[in-house]
């Protein structure tokens, strides 16, 4: 098993709260998104889902949740940053019925002592059924 299995496995036995902020354990948010045991319902969750990705390192997670036309064919993550906290600005369209999305978010971050922020626009569309991450502008 690989270090970020056995650390989200911790995770979901602590009852940590999940990174993404929602106030909800670990193991009963973005985990089951993650092991591939539930898919996100909206493009908010999705989103939710890939922050915690990026604090947790699970490049895996995010490149499945990228969409098949701009996913990257390999991602490396800072191991030097670390991703603190996640707040959701505008959330529109990306509900159950639709097809399409947009978050606005920022991610707070720490890299190398220093706080920082980045801020995105990001796109969401349906790819086979589920919500997958298309591309963003960051303002």
């Amino acid at each position: 098993m690989g270090k970020g299995a056995a650390r989200r496995r911790a995770d979901t036995t602590t009852g940590r709260a999940c990174p993404c902020g929602s106030g909800r354990a670990y193991a009963d948010c973005c985990a089951p998104l993650h092991d591939g045991d539930a898919v996100a319902p909206t493009a908010e969750a999705l989103m939710r889902s890939r922050f915690s990705a990026f604090a947790l390192g699970n490049t895996g997670y995010l490149l499945r949740s990228w969409h098949s036309s701009t996913r990257p064919a390999l991602l490396e993550l800072d191991p030097g940053q670390r991703w603190t906290r996640l707040e959701i600005v505008e959330a529109e369209r990306g509900g159950l019925l639709d097809t399409a999305g947009t978050v606005t978010f920022h991610a707070h971050y720490r890299d190398a002592g220093r706080a920082g922020a980045l801020t995105e626009h990001s796109r969401f569309v349906r790819e086979d059924g589920r919500w997958v991450y298309l591309d963003g502008d960051q303002p």
